[in-house]
């Protein structure tokens, strides 16, 4: 589903060079649930914005679905951003004066959906996500992890390809962190695609495979499948 080879991503700060990525390469198989995680300034940000098609790399080929991202005009970019891709941020970028149903369907306005058939849709997938009593609560009457997942249910409402997500729980407590990230367990145990970038190691635990960046350049990919105890009881 992704194929990175030898990503680079450099900024000119005056007359200094800054290679935020450094010859990363990589694949991502559909269905697979991927962390990537490093310190601040290890370029999993960088990373992120470039596989969610806002960014693109100095140098470097960059496959999504079989297509060379580098060759799709900005009109090809915002149909794939919009079609096969879901974002999931910290902060959760709602918008304050709409309630629940009316935040997932946002997606939905640039699509052929009917307003009907949207608001139908948002309302099944923030059922989906545990928010059936919630459907006409702004964001302000809500928790921060009801927020998340009504974040996580706009998503998925145009049944993208892939969701990338951001640092998901780094405004949630510890509880409410572990909810959303079973959340993320059970979208991909029936078959989502995720992307996620952290910093914590216990919520790269819930993974099958993590990334570790450093200085712009992957340090090492583990398999941690066998160390998820929701990923290791749904395998068996």
């Amino acid at each position: 589903m992704i194929k990175i080879d030898h990503l680079r991503k450099s900024y000119q700060t005056g007359s200094v060079e800054v290679r935020a990525l450094d010859d990363v390469s990589f694949h991502i198989r559909e269905n697979e649930f991927v962390a990537i995680m490093g310190p601040s300034g290890s370029g999993k940000s960088t990373l992120m914005n470039i596989l969610g098609c806002l960014d693109q790399p100095t140098s470097g080929n960059y496959k999504l679905n079989g297509q060379e991202v580098s060759q799709m005009n900005d009109d090809d970019l915002a149909r794939v951003r919009n079609r096969d891709i879901g974002f999931v941020f910290q902060t959760f970028h709602l918008q304050p004066r709409l309630d629940a149903v009316r935040n997932v369907m946002l997606p939905l306005r640039y699509s052929e959906v009917d307003k009907i058939k949207a608001q139908q849709m948002a309302t099944q997938m923030l059922e989906r996500v545990g928010l059936g009593a919630r459907l006409e609560h702004r964001p302000s009457e809500l928790s921060g992890g009801q927020r998340q997942r009504i974040a996580i249910a706009r998503a998925l409402v145009n049944q993208p390809k892939i969701i990338f997500a951001d640092e998901p729980t780094g405004n949630l407590d510890s509880k409410t962190s572990v909810e959303i990230m079973e959340l993320f367990t059970e979208l991909h145990q029936s078959g989502q695609t995720i992307v996620l970038v952290t910093h914590e190691p216990e919520i790269a635990q819930y993974a099958q495979k993590v990334i570790h960046m450093r200085d712009g350049k992957i340090e090492r990919m583990e398999d941690v499948k066998k160390s998820n105890p929701l990923l290791a009881a749904s395998n068996g």
